[in-house]
This record gives C-alpha cells, structure tokens and sequence, in this order.
C-alpha cells in the first residue's frame, strides 16, 4: 500500500503566512486558504482593502491541495444533471459562470509562471448503459454553448463505449496555483495567518470573528471553507458530503492516453497524467461515497489499485489521498448572502466535485457583488428557484440523515465497555463507558479514546480505516483519532476521554 498523502502536496514547499495579531480590524476577513479563499482575498486586497486570510491548518490542506485539478468546461454527466433540475436560464448561467471562472484562472496561472497543460476532456461510458447519458451529455451541453462532439470507443487501455470530448480544457499542479496566489496576496499587502482555527463569527458591525488564537473584527467576512461552520441557513442540510479516492502511479509513462477521462457510469473513473519533475505519472481517482456511510474505505482504494493495474500492469502506486466534496441537490453551487449574516457574512459551498471552475467563479461573484457589479449570470444564480424534483431529493436526504442518525446511537449503546476494547493497528471501534459513546482507536501504537458523539449535531461517528478517522455520516464533519477536526461543519472537536 502507498503512502497517506497527496502527489501535489508530497514534496511542496510550505507556504509562508504572517503572525495572528489580537483585536486587528480588517477590511475583508477571509476564512479557509484554499483556491476560493485565496482568489478572493487576492481580487480584493489588489482593490486596495485590507484583507486577513485565516487558515485551520495549511494553505491547500483540504479540499483544493486534494483535487485532481482538472480545469474543465465538460464536468463528467453533471451539466445534464442541472438542467434535468433547474431552469434554461439558471442552467445556462452555471455554464457561463464556470467560463468565467476558467477564463480568470487560465489567464492567471499563464501570468503567475504555473504550468498548465492543455488537454481535451472526455466524459465516456464504461459500459453500454451509459451511452445514453452521453448522448444526454452531448447534447445539453450544445444546447447551452460548449462545442463538445462525440466520440465512440476510446483508444485508452481502458474499456470504453462511447464517449463526448471537449478540446482546449486543462490541467495543472492545485499546489503551484496556491503557492502563486498566496505570495501575489502577500506581496499586495495582505495578511495570511495559517494554523488558526475560526470557531464562529457574530454579525456585529463591525463582525467578530472568534478563533484559537484570539478574536479579530472585519467589516465583512467571507466563510470559504468546504462549508460554513455557521448553521444560519442550515446549508449542511442542503448539500451531500462526498468522500472520494485518488492513486498517483509510475511506471507507465509510455501507456499514459493524452486526455483527461471521467466515467458517466459507475464505478465512477477519473484519470489524468501528471507532469512532475520530467516524469510523467497516471492519476486515477474514484469509487466515491457519502461520508461515514461506507463499511470498509480501505477496499475502495484497494479497488482502484486493482483496476488500474488491470489495464496499466507495469503501474506501481505511489501516493493515496481522499478529498471531500459537497454536492447541493440542485447541483448548483451556494455563493453569496449567509441568512441572518445582515449582510456581512458570506458564504461559498456546493460545488459538486467542480472546484476548479466554480471555486473561481465564486470568488468573481463575490468581489463582484461587494463593488456593486455583479454579472448577469451571477444574479441569475441568485435568484434561482427550488423546484418540486429538487425538494423531493432534499426530503430524502433529510430522511437518510435521520436514519443514520438512529442507527449510529443503536449501535453506540449495543457497543461493549471501553474497558474490553482494544482495536488492531489502524483500527477504531466503538464503546461505551456506561451510557456514554466512546470512539477507541489504535494509531501508531497509540489507544486513543474520545467522544463518539460528533460536536455538530451529535450523530455517532464512524472509522474512516484508509484515512484513520472518526467520520460523521450525518453532515461530514471528520476528527482525527485523538478528536481533532479535519473536516466542518464542526468546528469543536470530539471530547478527550481518559
């Protein structure tokens, strides 16, 4: 098995930041340092603001240092999926806000020296069941301007069956653009505090923003997590956090198709060549679930090693990473407003596994608004409407989280005494100390034991074995062993238990 961690993030150089400074005024308050955050404290700070970038962990430690980075117009089946669920006109706004995005990027890297690789993008079928969504696929995206042509079966060591490409799309290093984007908003005069976690933020005027070094005040303050760690407008209940999986391989450099590949069909496949350091290496990513709803995650890594290796013999893993996405069930990303924020709090979640246009096109639509210029397709964004489809799927997925919230407090009282639990290397186990839910694991040679009980809405976690982490199946949230969030909505970690 390769090593835990992701190929972009292996040999980075660490991105210097600047020290927390107690009771400060900012302009802006930006919370998260990924692609999101960072595009946006950069257009805001060269606006000549004051601008303060607050950071968990690192720059890239989430979700945009874990992407496969794929810059693409043609996103899998997804813009199918929209229109079967939103309006002509939304749909069409959701295609010319990722254009938007994709245009500013491109144009970025080229002038910030990153190097990106122009490749055409493929959605195909694995099998014969998923012609039809290509089919759909193709003509959707015609419909609403992106000159996409079909293609039958692929010539890629994998099977295929028919597929729908897109030129001129792109690839690139997530690492390298937040390296670039980090030092240009710190040479513009901005502030960029890494290792500082946000617990809330109160809509004063002006908004103070409680941290674990202290509190600081903004006139707005923009949350650009995975999402919000505030409940105003209940968006965890609005969008499905997805867990999925990534393997980086050598080995095959000559076997490598020239393209960027994702599967309309299940098992979801995503593939794409890396250049690094002059070699070149395969990416394969997939087999995506919701969080801390799959029994064994080891077996879906497993499972990707073993497809690829059927296809491509000579590859030899490297690194294994996951990543999480949040999918809104009308499949169109939140940006803007946060209820009850009174107008100072904002918010970016939803991007459905599409961060690399949307992430930019969020924080376009963000500055745009805060100057009084928001674009056509950004009102039109603003304004959708939920319609019936879209509601029934939300009270489904209401009814999934209910029920996954009674099954893990069975479990949790079923579970035996902590003092009988002694979890194998890399394992955790749920306990109890009388009534109380416990979460045992072993890391390292080391028992850990918290609270079972997830900080956010109280659900029973459950153990992540390919990342060793306690998983929330209601809303995402996911703790490392010894109760440290690695994941929101929480933003308080699980109880330390003797």
């Amino acid at each position: 098995m390769p090593p835990t961690g992701s190929v972009w993030r292996a040999d980075a150089e660490p991105i210097p930041g600047d020290a927390f400074v107690p009771d400060a005024h900012y302009d802006d308050v930006v919370v998260g340092a990924g692609l999101t955050g960072l595009v946006t404290a950069l257009l805001f700070q060269r606006s000549g603001r004051r601008v303060l970038v607050l950071e968990a962990r690192s720059c890239g430690a989430v979700a945009t240092g874990h992407s496969t980075a794929k810059l693409s117009l043609l996103q899998g089946a997804h813009l199918s999926r929209i229109a079967a669920r939103n309006t002509k006109g939304v749909t069409q706004a959701y295609v010319d806000a990722n254009r938007a995005g994709f245009t500013w990027l491109i144009d970025y890297l080229a002038g910030a020296g990153v190097p990106v690789q122009r490749r055409t993008a493929y959605s195909y079928a694995q099998h014969s069941e998923g012609v039809g969504a290509i089919l759909k696929e193709h003509e959707t995206a015609r419909r609403f301007g992106l000159a996409t042509h079909l293609v039958g079966e692929l010539d890629t060591p994998f099977p295929s069956t028919a597929a729908v490409a897109l030129e001129d799309q792109a690839e690139f290093d997530p690492m390298a653009a937040l390296t670039a984007l980090a030092a240009d908003f710190r040479a513009a005069g901005g502030t960029l505090v890494q290792g500082t976690r946000v617990w809330g933020a109160r809509a004063s005027d002006p908004v103070r923003v409680n941290t674990s070094a202290g509190t600081v005040t903004g006139e707005r303050v923009y949350l650009l997590t995975g999402t919000p760690m505030l409940d105003r407008g209940l968006y965890f209940a609005k969008v499905v956090p997805l867990r999925s999986y990534a393997v980086a391989f050598r080995g095959v450099d000559a076997q490598i198709p020239d393209g960027m590949y994702l599967s309309v069909d299940e098992p979801s496949r995503s593939v794409r060549d890396i250049e690094r350091d002059g070699e070149r290496l395969l990416l394969v990513g997939g087999n995506g679930h919701a969080v801390g709803r799959h029994a064994t995650t080891l077996h879906a890594v497993d499972n990707l090693i073993a497809w690829t290796r059927r296809y491509f013999p000579d590859a030899e893993p490297t690194w294994r990473w996951s990543a999480q996405d949040y999918e809104a069930f009308h499949r169109v990303p939140f940006v803007g407003w946060l209820p009850r924020g009174r107008g100072r709090i904002f918010l970016a979640t939803g991007y459905s596994k599409w961060g690399m246009t949307n992430a930019v096109q969020a924080a376009l639509t963000l500055v745009a608004d805060a100057r009084g210029e928001t674009p056509t397709w950004a009102r039109t964004l603003h304004h959708r409407i939920t319609l019936p489809r879209v509601m029934a799927e939300g009270l489904g997925a209401a009814a999934a989280t209910g029920a996954w919230y009674t099954r893990g407090w069975f479990s949790a009282w079923r579970a035996p005494s902590s003092a009988e639990v002694l979890p194998e290397e890399g394992q955790g186990v749920l306990a109890r100390d009388g009534l109380r839910p416990l979460a045992v694991s072993t890391v390292e040679g080391r028992r850990c034991t918290v609270s079972a009980v997830c900080s956010h809405l109280g659900g029973i976690v459950t153990w992540n074995d390919a990342e060793r982490s306690w998983d929330c199946p209601l809303h995402g949230s996911r703790f490392a062993p010894d109760g440290g969030v690695l994941e929101g909505p929480a933003a308080q970690p699980l109880a330390r238990c003797p």
